[in-house]
């Protein structure tokens, strides 16, 4: 069974940077397009980042030019760098792997940013 572990998550003042880090199992991970969703409370869930199986990149532009994505694909592995944190950041953030009709999830992981 295809596993996303979500991790890095944690409660940070604005201004602040995060490190998210999703590890993938039982799944041929360079074949995936990863992203990084995110979900606030009595919000829908929204893309923050996507990266494709060739690097290429997506930002919304409520995150550009903060956030960041990258893949290691030795270490199976995707991660957000988070940057200049706002409290509007503040969400549970998931992990997506997807490839054709394939589409997995992770367990999310918090991010709080507050003074």
């Amino acid at each position: 069974q295809v596993q996303l572990v979500e991790s890095g998550g944690d409660l940070v003042q604005p201004g602040g940077s995060l490190r998210l880090s999703c590890a993938a199992s039982r799944i041929s991970f360079s074949f995936y397009h990863m992203a990084w969703y995110r979900q606030a409370p009595g919000k829908l869930r929204e893309l923050v980042a996507h990266i494709t199986t060739l690097d290429s990149t997506y930002y919304p532009k409520s995150v550009q030019g903060r956030f960041t994505i990258s893949r290691d694909n030795a270490k199976n592995t995707v991660y957000l760098q988070m940057n200049s944190l706002k409290p509007e950041d503040t969400a549970v953030y998931y992990c997506n792997a997807q490839m054709g009709r394939d589409d997995y999830w992770g367990q999310g992981t918090q991010v709080t940013v507050v003074s």
